[in-house]
């Protein structure tokens, strides 16, 4: 620094007169000011004599012009209103750095006399909405009794119901050996998961639970989320905006999970009506051969029961380049000689022979399944399995992955402890398909409509939001059933519905109860039935001359599950003891 002022001195006669002081006193002056803003008179007399170097005062001219600050330029306009400065950089030329300009934009007028934007009543409008078209939401107090279910105590711990809607499909949620488990791991490991699986969160129950959920799929990766919504949407999202111009195909049924998944991604999406192959191919065949594809589809729909064209939306894919998302959410641990799902159900007798590895069944044809721990495995969670790159990306990319707290360990052991279970049980899931044959088959001959599905979903159509609360009211209330209506959006106005989910748990007495409860609701209220639909040209697939879609689980595959001796009949099963303490 002393020697550049030295050389400076020596360029310059106005530095040549003064100290070393005197001119760090100088470079302390404003640098965007021209000195024109100094206020003492020792500042001004140095202005004036710097003014009058033959160097200084050409230095001085340029940056008053090009440096005027904002405070001078007011004072020369004092009636104009105080603006708001932005930076625009501006590229002098090429041989200088970068200079700064100041340039005005318009203010921002705060009106004293108006009132601020009213968010409550906003509030307010929307769910005004809700009530007037009757879809709005209520949550009924309902308190699973483990050592009970399907038994549940409702706010009043003396008032008992009968669940007949869980999603607990099998019951496991009560399960002895999920149970021992989450204690023993309770115990050792304590209630939370400490952070993400990038800190702190990542323990050898997620490792084992993945390999588990990998070897369930015949897949070589897997990757746990903290629900199936979270791993649809994060999955979809990612995978599709990686893709260079992927357009994904997606079925008009599917899950709220899926249509946000893909609507994150930003990716361009083609929506095909529902179970419809020609509309799919037709729709595959528009875009180019060589576009990445992604379809994405259900195997299991959980509102209608109806299942997804697995092996045919396979084949269609392979043949026009995409790569196939099936969320298994309503099958995994349902369906398969392992659980596996509707994927693993359809070649049920190689899968059952050939428990790992690539045998050649449907399954191995679906490039990504997606799968929850929330249902028919009873704890929480969700996962997708897939191929060691995939999954390694999902998990590199994702931020639904990396930005959330992991699954407990606890949640994590349960988990596992379910998987590995039904995996070699099926007793659950067979006594849980009779309990639903033997429901079906009692609507059916009251002509109660059941929207025909060949699933273990039972969909009552009640065809109108207001009715359809009032039917799941009088069964909570009055006969100590709790069935949630199912209104819009979750359905299409005019599909109102109560979705029945019969468990191992409910027995032949619980299913007279039930079946008696509607027919005095239907009844009572004067609710439309099959022949009432039928005269209307048919709604959701009721009263319609469609066939009666046949179960996925065949009475070939269900004796080769109980005892061989028994005999069972399509729709209805008397022989077979479906008690609790059969179960």
């Amino acid at each position: 620094m002393e020697a550049a002022i030295k050389q400076f001195r020596k360029a310059c006669p106005f530095l040549h007169n003064h100290s070393t002081a005197y001119l760090r006193n100088l470079a302390r002056m404003p640098a965007h000011a021209g000195f024109s803003e100094a206020s003492n008179v020792r500042g001004n007399a140095l202005l004036s004599m710097a003014q009058k170097c033959p160097v200084m005062g050409k230095a001085l001219a340029i940056q008053s012009k090009s440096y005027l600050h904002t405070s001078a330029r007011l004072a020369k306009q004092p009636t104009s209103p105080l603006k708001q400065a932005s930076v625009v950089q501006e590229r002098r030329d090429t041989t200088h750095h970068d200079a700064y300009s100041y340039t005005q934009q318009p203010p921002v007028v705060h009106s004293t006399n108006s009132q601020h934007f009213d968010y409550e009543t906003l509030y307010k409008t929307e769910l005004d909405k809700k009530h007037k078209d009757k879809s709005y939401r209520y949550f009924n107090n309902i308190n699973r009794l483990a050592q009970q279910f399907p038994k549940a105590h409702t706010a009043n711990l003396q008032e008992e119901v009968t669940v007949w809607c869980s999603n607990d499909y099998l019951g496991m949620g009560r399960n002895p050996v999920v149970h021992d488990t989450m204690q023993r791991t309770l115990h050792k490991y304590g209630a939370g998961a400490g952070g993400t699986r990038n800190i702190a969160g990542n323990c050898a129950l997620h490792l084992q639970l993945e390999a588990e959920l990998a070897d369930l799929h015949r897949k070589p990766g897997a990757l746990l989320f903290t629900s199936c919504y979270v791993a649809n949407d994060a999955t979809l999202s990612t995978l599709a905006s990686k893709l260079p111009g992927c357009v994904i195909f997606s079925d008009a049924s599917n899950h709220a999970s899926m249509i946000q998944g893909i609507k994150h991604s930003g990716a361009k999406k083609m929506i095909f009506k529902h179970n419809d192959l020609q509309d799919l191919e037709t729709k595959l065949q528009s875009v180019d051969i060589n576009t990445p594809k992604l379809i994405a589809f259900e195997s299991v729909y959980s509102m209608s029961g109806s299942v997804g064209h697995i092996e045919k939306i396979c084949n269609l894919a392979k043949k026009y380049g995409a790569i196939t998302f099936l969320d298994e959410v309503h099958a995994v641990g349902m369906y398969g000689p392992r659980g596996g799902g509707v994927s693993e159900h359809l070649d049920y007798d190689l899968n059952a022979r050939f428990l790992r590895g690539n045998n050649g069944s449907v399954l191995d044809k679906v490039d990504i399944i997606s799968g929850t721990l929330g249902k028919a495995f009873g704890v929480v969670g969700g996962y997708i399995a897939g191929s060691a790159a995939l999954v390694d990306m999902i998990r590199s990319y994702a931020p639904g992955f990396i930005f959330t707290t992991s699954l407990p360990p606890v949640i994590a052991a349960g988990a596992r402890a379910s998987v590995q279970y039904l995996k070699e049980s099926t007793k659950e899931r067979v006594m849980q398909q009779l309990n639903t044959r033997m429901l079906k088959d009692r609507l059916a001959k009251l002509g109660i409509p059941v929207v025909p599905n060949p699933s273990h979903i039972v969909p009552v159509l009640v065809g109108e939001a207001e009715p359809c609360k009032i039917a799941s009211d009088q069964l909570l209330y009055e006969h100590g059933i709790y069935v949630q209506s199912i209104n819009y959006p979750t359905v299409a106005k005019g599909e109102e519905r109560l979705r029945i989910t019969p468990t191992p748990g409910h027995t032949e007495q619980m299913t007279d109860y039930l079946v008696n409860a509607l027919e005095t609701i239907w009844r009572k209220n004067g609710f439309k039935r099959v022949n009432d639909w039928e005269k209307e040209g048919g709604r959701a697939g009721v009263g319609t001359n469609d066939p009666i879609p046949k179960p996925i689980w065949t009475d070939a595959q269900l004796r080769a599950a109980v005892d061989p001796s028994v005999s069972i009949r399509p729709h209805a099963i008397d022989s077979v003891d479906t008690s609790v303490a059969a179960y």
